[in-house]
């Protein structure tokens, strides 16, 4: 898995036959370099010969994505034989289910010819055929290993994008994008500090809320759509945010802003569509940032707010888990999409699978 954070590559190797989370054989990061993320970061605006960079990064980013199996095979033990697949999400340069398309770049068909191991990609189009989002894929996993039978809980994952699983007893999974996760804060402090993200939040804590900056990024009409729904960099970028910025405003004060735009877009889809839920859980890379953490405990008063790995889950890697449990449902021909969460017309076989000649038909 690689996200709208832009930051680098989650692996894992995941043994599918286990009941339960206890599914990770072994995990690493790969991270972009920065020539790498500026390039991906180009290619989610038109400009001059980007269908030729668009193949050139995708064919980088599979020879990354090949580069991350290694260490995978060498901290498991496990010969490349023993793999059934590998599952690439692929990064997202262009999310636009209104016109009718994802567009995820990554070459599966190089990384299949790379490794040597069956490749599936591709998971969000055939959703996105048949009416939906194609956006977020995740709360089908969430609903397999993390559902409790009495407690109503909220899954929140805080990458690029933050969106919620909510998976009350006794209820179908819904789910959906809140809006904005770490994506504005890393731009904001890139852009102000050069360091890729706030650690900790410790620069948005040393500022103040700015209140009617707040409510100008709230009024975006995002926000109170309802579900389904999803989004992206397509809409939530750099550009956005200095739209609605003042001129000269201090710059720890608006970090601090954005960091309440995350909480508070958060903590009213929670509010307004899992009304009654006790037990909130974060992952992803948001959840790392105690200052995000407190805020939101704050605002959820009448709910627990912990991190996945109280569950025994690793919530650097869930994501990235989530697409090899999608890449198996692709291989044995069974619909991995949830329609009330993305709003397609029907369950989907998601996913392209790019095979090898010694893999059985």
């Amino acid at each position: 898995m690689s996200g709208t954070s832009l930051d680098g590559i989650d692996a894992v190797l995941a043994d599918l036959s286990q009941s339960g989370p206890q599914l990770l054989l072994a995990s690493h990061y790969l991270p972009f370099d920065d020539a790498l993320k500026q390039a991906l970061l180009e290619l989610h605006h038109p400009k001059q010969d980007e269908l030729h960079q668009a193949q050139l990064t995708g064919n980088q980013l599979a020879k990354m994505y090949a580069a991350a199996v290694a260490p995978l095979l060498e901290q498991s033990g496990l010969p490349r034989s023993e793999i059934h697949a590998i599952g690439c999400h692929g990064q997202t340069i262009r999310h636009r289910p209104e016109h009718g398309y994802s567009l995820q770049i990554g070459n599966a068909a190089l990384l299949a010819e790379l490794t040597g191991i069956a490749v599936v990609s591709d998971f969000r189009s055939r959703d996105i055929a048949a009416g939906g989002q194609g956006a977020p894929l995740v709360p089908a996993f969430h609903d397999r290993v993390l559902r409790h039978p009495d407690f109503h809980r909220v899954i929140v994952n805080i990458g690029g994008i933050s969106n919620l699983t909510d998976l009350a007893p006794g209820k179908a999974a819904t789910g959906f994008d809140c809006g904005p996760g770490n994506l504005l804060m890393d731009a904001w402090c890139s852009r102000r500090l050069g360091r890729p993200y706030d650690e900790n939040g410790a620069w948005a804590a040393s500022g103040n809320l700015l209140p009617e900056l707040l409510e100008r990024l709230l009024a975006d009409p995002y926000f109170a759509m309802p579900p389904p729904k999803s989004s992206g960099r397509d809409l939530f970028n750099i550009a956005w945010l200095e739209r609605q910025l003042p001129v000269g405003e201090n710059a720890a004060n608006v970090q601090a802003t954005l960091l309440e735009l995350t909480c508070r877009s958060i903590v009213q889809a929670i509010l307004d569509h899992c009304q009654g839920a006790t037990e909130i859980y974060l992952c992803g890379g948001g959840a790392h940032n105690r200052t995000l953490r407190d805020r939101l405990a704050a605002l959820l008063p009448a709910s627990t707010v912990k991190t996945t790995e109280a569950l025994g889950v690793d919530g650097d890697f869930l994501e990235a888990t989530a697409f090899a449990w999608l890449a198996q449902q692709a291989l044995h021909g069974k619909p991995a999409n949830l329609p009330q969460v993305t709003g397609a017309k029907h369950p989907c076989i998601l996913g392209a699978i790019y095979r090898n000649q010694q893999d059985a038909i």
